[in-house]
């Protein structure tokens, strides 16, 4: 028998380490060849790793959301055969050191049989561990209410008791052995008065659970965090009246092909986003704070910020100034399905010039979005409503929808946002114009 040592592999792209997000197996688990193992996460696209030989697992070199460097070795199997761990005198420089300090120390020494990992890093963190439960309540502080399924002690006389005074005896603390309680205790409650008779049903919540941040959602939280701290945001809110670009779309989507995508008021929008950009080229833009260079794109790469199970990705529409309706729509339906699927390539998310966010129908009427760093504009995109609308004579119900955008104000002036923003609201009010050339 021999062992086998399975690191991190290049995941491409000239990406240094990645994190681990998944583990697929336990010590302990005898696997096959392409068994799937684990998977660990880059910027943003999550690679799994399979097995590439028949064997037990006999180590685990990492937690979930350890930063693992590529070259690491991540699992050991026993495996029939010489298998390819180290030799005993061969010199453990050979293998590179993890990323994470905890991680190298952990792991053992080269030519020696690993040790039993810890229960801790044996089994894979499928959830985050949980805070030691509170203490029961009754414990803690007189009357406080029993957890849900704790039943009290009590005889039958006390239950009766109780019962016709509406008290839960939960909330009931008993003096007797094992807490049972007594009348002395029933009368004591009762004497406390009908705040406690009116808190039954009710209880104080301690538990605390500790949630450790990985993934997807360490991904985003670090890129909205070096968003705000980097890029002084101006957010501009204007409200548009689509009724009449609804009424397109209703009678466009009636008489789509089969082979066409259901127009949502996305496409609508990216079209309107290219002819404003024409008019002002530095909205699509990433600014390099670092080497105080503004690159201005030509081609308009528009991110669509989407939820998924996993969280918040943004895939992006690649040339949308060489895109009609169609093709947009399309292209966002792709993606929205690569994304929400999880199959979405590293490619398609990222690349982005400027970035649309939407809640769809929870969109609210105002939102603060974040820049999508580096970029410099973001639109965000309201819920649509009916709301009355005065034309001068009286009110007449329009379907409006706000746009709350935000810009980069260190390149973007407010004069400059607003501009953009109202060229995109004549745009959405007057749809024939985004089909007019020039």
């Amino acid at each position: 028998m021999g062992e086998h040592v399975i690191k991190l592999p290049d995941v491409g792209e000239g990406v240094a380490e990645a994190e681990l997000v998944e583990w697929h197996v336990k010590v302990g688990d005898l696997v096959r060849e392409d068994t799937l193992l684990a998977a660990v996460m880059t910027d943003k696209a999550t690679v799994e790793i399979p097995s590439p030989v028949d064997g037990e697992i006999t180590w685990l070199g990492a937690e979930i959301g350890d930063v693992v460097a590529v070259g690491s070795a991540l699992i050991r199997l026993k495996v029939e055969g010489e298998g390819s761990a180290p030799a005993p005198d061969e010199p453990a420089a050979a293998e590179p050191p993890a990323a994470a300090p905890t991680k190298a120390e952990a792991r053992p020494p080269a030519g020696k049989a690993a040790p039993e990992p810890t229960k801790a890093a044996a089994k894979p963190a499928a959830t985050p561990a949980r805070a030691a439960p509170a203490a029961p309540a009754r414990q803690a502080s007189f009357g406080a209410p029993r957890p849900e399924g704790d039943k009290p002690l009590a005889s039958p006389a006390i239950r009766l008791r109780a019962r016709e005074a509406g008290i839960d005896l939960r909330q009931v603390r008993g003096t007797g052995p094992a807490g049972r309680i007594g009348h002395e205790d029933l009368d004591a409650f009762i004497a406390r008065g009908p705040q406690a008779a009116r808190a039954a049903g009710l209880q104080e919540n301690h538990a605390v659970e500790d949630i450790k941040v990985i993934g997807l959602r360490r991904r985003i939280a670090e890129k909205m965090a070096l968003s705000k701290s980097r890029i002084p945001h101006i957010t501009y809110v204007e409200e548009v009246d689509v009724s009449a670009l609804e009424d397109l779309r209703a009678a466009l989507n009636k008489g789509k092909r089969a082979d066409q995508a259901k127009l949502t008021i996305l496409p609508f929008l990216m079209r309107a986003m290219v002819k404003a950009i024409a008019d002002q080229p530095g909205l699509n833009a990433l600014f390099d704070d670092d080497a105080g260079i503004i690159h201005q794109h030509g081609g308009i790469h528009i991110g669509i910020a989407a939820q998924t199970p996993s969280g918040l990705v943004v895939p992006v529409v690649k040339h949308a100034e060489a895109r009609d309706l169609w093709d947009c729509a399309a292209e966002v339906n792709r993606l929205a399905d690569a994304a929400k699927a999880g199959t979405a390539t590293r490619d398609e998310l990222t690349g982005s010039t400027i970035t649309i966010t939407s809640l769809g129908a929870l969109g609210g009427v105002v939102t603060t979005p974040v820049i999508n760093y580096p970029e410099v504009a973001i639109i965000g995109v309201n819920k649509m409503m009916v709301r009355p609308v005065w034309d001068g004579a009286s009110f007449i119900p329009r379907k409006m929808m706000n746009l709350s955008s935000s810009f980069d104000h260190r390149v973007v002036d407010g004069w400059d946002a607003a501009v953009f923003i109202q060229r995109i609201k004549t745009l959405l009010e007057t749809p024939a114009m985004i089909f007019v050339e020039g």
